[in-house]
């Protein structure tokens, strides 16, 4: 087999692509060895006895299944997280979450006089201080409140 390295490199230049994309068609060694000029290396190309190699890409089978798993629930362990607690969820998102929750179920019992708006002031209020973890937790507050009138 010649050393057809000349004819390669010459063959990269003229096509503007990396030596290693450079397809020289074996059949054709000889005529190829016979190219000692870029025009040489131009009627080869033009006959088909050198080509490019398509470009090669990485594949996304591996990424889109490890994608799909974690969109099912799996691989979220403890040992999979990275960053600090908050930085999955933001303690903001989290407020913002549970006051939206609190204030709308304020709204609905005021508007169905469950509730007069003194007291749905003062439990706004509480609520806005933080003083309630949860729905169930203002209403288990509310039928306290509810026991003790």
């Amino acid at each position: 087999m010649t050393d057809l390295a000349n004819q390669r490199r010459m063959a990269a230049e003229v096509m503007d692509i990396g030596v290693n994309r450079v397809w020289l068609n074996p059949e054709a060694s000889k005529d190829i060895a016979a190219a000692l000029t870029r025009e040489d290396i131009r009627k080869l190309i033009e006959e088909g006895k050198v080509g490019k190699n398509p470009v090669k890409g990485v594949s996304r089978v591996r990424a889109r299944k490890l994608h799909e798993a974690r969109a099912y629930g799996h691989r979220k362990g403890h040992g999979s997280r990275g960053g600090a607690k908050g930085a999955r969820r933001p303690k903001k998102e989290m407020w913002m979450k549970k006051i939206r929750a609190l204030r709308s179920m304020l709204r609905e019992l005021r508007d169905n006089k469950t509730i007069d708006v003194s007291t749905y002031r003062k439990l706004y209020v509480k609520a806005k201080g933080g003083e309630y973890r949860s729905r169930a937790h203002l209403k288990s507050h509310i039928e306290q409140l509810g026991k003790e009138a």
